[in-house]
């Protein structure tokens, strides 16, 4: 008797275009592989399904867990089902959602930790250092990292750009394979007095 096929969707906290979708089978078992554009994706026929959605940008595939990207931040309700339906389909397949060597392998938490220490220490904080400011990393859990903003950032009103826009670049660009970056920063409580709370 075949495995049901269970996916959950949970989207990405920092950014509203990024949606992760969990399996509970393995898809690309201590790899990952992104693929920004269909005709990337020969080796993954759960990728290409994927592009046949129109609103689809990015097609990140890991461990138990595809991440997708859509072209705009509206309303992930109708989409994540066309998303779910493409994964649900390409698996009753049978074959390999994605050749077994697609991709790079995943670094471990250690060495990830080491490349944002090492990003931290040489680009970032000497490049916000002008304004008061500094970033640290907390901790990394699998391929998330953990970190948090102060000095000058903590309680500024551009804390959101400055992580989205430039340390989440920094971050992706030196070390691909982390999943989420997490800001665990109490803006609320900083000291700095241009910082303005978030309209809801």
């Amino acid at each position: 008797m075949k495995q049901e096929i269970k996916i959950t969707a949970s989207l990405s906290a920092g950014n509203p275009t990024r949606c992760k979708f969990a399996v509970n089978r393995p898809l690309l078992p201590g790899r990952t592989v992104t693929y920004s554009e269909a005709r990337q994706a020969a080796e993954s026929p759960l990728a290409l399904a994927l592009f046949e959605i129109l609103e689809v940008s990015e097609v990140r595939i890991s461990g138990d867990w595809v991440q997708v990207t859509k072209k705009d931040a509206g309303n992930w309700a109708p989409l994540a089902k066309k998303i779910g339906s493409g994964i649900r389909s390409a698996l009753e397949r049978g074959a390999n959602p994605v050749a077994p060597n697609a991709g790079k392998e995943l670094p471990g938490p250690d060495e990830i930790r080491l490349k944002i220490e090492r990003l931290f220490e040489t680009e970032i904080n000497p490049a916000i250092a002008s304004h008061g400011g500094f970033v640290e990393l907390l901790d990394v859990k699998g391929a998330s990292v953990y970190l948090q903003m102060g000095g000058g950032c903590q309680g500024c009103g551009m804390a959101n750009v400055t992580l989205r826009q430039g340390i989440e670049t920094s971050i992706r660009d030196a070390v691909p394979e982390v999943e989420e970056i997490l800001d665990s920063t109490d803006h609320a409580s900083g000291a700095n007095p241009y910082y303005q709370p978030s309209k809801k």
